[in-house]
């Protein structure tokens, strides 16, 4: 039933999750959440582009983002998926859109991380990061935790520099390779967290499980981590009932993943079936409509 809702129905709903269609929106939105103390990253929605010249497009696009986080003064950095420069299209288009969006990110001093996408592209994803990060340091990854594979990578990738967001996952992947157990995937999550803060790396702990935030925060507390080794990122506009407040307070960095663009629609179906209540919403601004 949700795909065949009107897109003007989802819209007031799309709002919470979405900072806007344009850059000029973004700002502001960006800017506002600043000022409540957080950080940002960016995210252009969209991935799985159709021809080399939209790639193109995007990464300019991206680039182009670089030069406005830096003339707004603004305390947020990017997310791209590699798709949406070209992955699924050839290899070698996503490499040369990649290493010049790295290149902006440099020359503004600034970072960038690669989004994990579903599991045809892990390995590549990879090792794409592992063939940049010695030219530019400044960069990241994500590791899923419902993947089997991922506490083994942590352990492969984690050194000095090494920086990692850590999630649960989103695709619906097979049982071969992903969890399926609530509790396993969270035990995961926390066993990956760990086996990165037990080593030099640094973790963005990304997660809105607000029980499985106060499992590693008591484990960060008691093993006494230092707070410039880890940060807690959650989407932007989803609610956590005060509990990043409190994260800050303790003096923790928290980051909003902020997503933006024309492609609005598709990703604000998925946080409806993420959270079904919100169809009372939609479904009673269509009648009132």
């Amino acid at each position: 039933m949700i795909r065949i809702m009107p897109r003007w129905s989802i819209h007031p709903f799309a709002k919470t999750y979405v900072a806007g269609e344009s850059v000029q929106e973004t700002v502001l939105v960006v800017k506002k959440v600043n000022d409540r103390g957080f950080t940002c990253t960016l995210d252009i929605l969209g991935e799985h582009v159709q021809s080399a010249t939209e790639a193109e497009n995007i990464t300019r696009e991206y680039c182009d983002l670089y030069d406005v986080i830096t003339v707004e003064n603004m305390n947020c950095n990017i997310s791209i998926k590699l798709t949406h420069i070209g992955l699924a299209l050839d290899k070698n288009i996503a490499v040369k859109n990649l290493v010049q969006i790295l290149k902006q990110a440099k020359l503004h001093n600034n970072f960038c991380r690669i989004d994990m996408e579903n599991s045809p592209y892990t390995q590549q994803t990879i090792d794409l990061y592992k063939n940049c990060v010695s030219d530019y340091p400044n960069m990241g990854i994500v590791l899923q935790a419902y993947l089997k594979r991922s506490l083994e990578d942590a352990r492969n990738l984690n050194r000095t520099g090494f920086n990692t967001r850590v999630c649960k996952g989103i695709y619906n992947e097979r049982e071969t390779i992903a969890l399926k157990d609530r509790a396993a995937i969270q035990d995961n999550f926390f066993n990956i967290t760990k086996e990165i803060l037990s080593g030099n790396g640094f973790a963005a702990i990304a997660t809105h499980d607000i029980p499985l935030i106060d499992r590693i925060d008591e484990w960060i507390e008691s093993t006494q981590v230092s707070s410039n080794r880890f940060e807690f990122q959650v989407l932007y506009g989803v609610p956590m009932g005060g509990r990043l407040e409190q994260l800050m307070d303790k003096g923790y960095t928290v980051r909003q993943y902020v997503p933006f663009g024309k492609e609005w629609f598709d990703y604000s179906l998925r946080r409806l079936k993420e959270n079904p209540k919100i169809m009372s919403y939609v479904l009673g601004n269509l009648f009132k409509r």
